[in-house]
């Protein structure tokens, strides 16, 4: 059933084992579904990997599990769809966006402009229960998403991973540090904005870095 992911993702992480363990994870998820509502929608489970070949891959947002609201996941991370209020952290990513770039404060949450410009916008879970987070974090996606992180800072150079709280920055021994460019800073949770994030400058940092590399800088402002 990994069909539904990206090919490409599947070709790149060249385990068995692991890709054996993603057909688990698929199937205790439908279960789930089959008692309770679980987010996102089948459909958008592989939506931040589906939307960028990891050959296109430039810069990494690592969040940790989907938003557990009604209709407020839409498999990227820290995004929600258009029409759906914007969400406390996403609010402080576009505050420092402004502090940074001079971005101006867009209206809706919806990410995708940057997923097509090569932005892998990847939660380390990518199903939860409604209204309890973290309650599919026990049913081993971070196997696979580990996975991916390390097999992408492998196969590729001068990507650029954004970092944001403990425990994406528990990630970073995944990364081969001295082939990227690894960014953190506390998470931009209302809770822990104020301790760093705010004046990390990563976006600017992020485009300064690729504009050296030769590469295309990402239009954070395109929302």
């Amino acid at each position: 059933m990994h069909s539904r992911l990206n090919k490409k993702w599947v070709d790149l992480m060249k385990n068995e084992s692991v890709l054996a363990r993603l057909e688990v994870i698929i199937d205790k998820v439908e279960s789930s579904r089959s008692k309770q509502n679980v987010f996102p929608k089948r459909s958008d489970v592989f939506k931040g990997l589906n939307m960028v070949d990891p050959e296109l891959v430039k810069v990494v947002i690592l969040g940790q599990d989907p938003y557990h609201g009604f209709n407020q996941a839409n498999g990227l991370a820290y995004a929600v769809p258009e029409g759906v209020s914007i969400a406390p952290s996403l609010l402080n990513i576009y505050k420092e966006l402004y502090n940074d770039i001079g971005m101006a404060m867009p209206a809706h949450g919806d990410l995708s402009c940057w997923a097509k410009q090569g932005v892998l916008l990847l939660n380390s879970v990518l199903s939860v229960v409604e209204s309890k987070p973290g309650s599919h974090r026990n049913l081993g996606w971070e196997i696979i998403t580990d996975e991916i992180i390390l097999a992408l800072s492998r196969s590729r150079t001068n990507l650029v991973f954004m970092l944001w709280g403990g425990f994406a920055r528990s990630k970073r021994h995944l990364i081969e540090t001295s082939n990227h460019l690894v960014l953190e800073a506390p998470h931009p949770s209302p809770l822990s904005a104020y301790r760093g994030f705010f004046g990390s400058k990563h976006f600017s940092q992020a485009n300064a870095f690729l504009k050296r590399n030769d590469a295309e800088i990402i239009h954070w402002d395109c929302l």
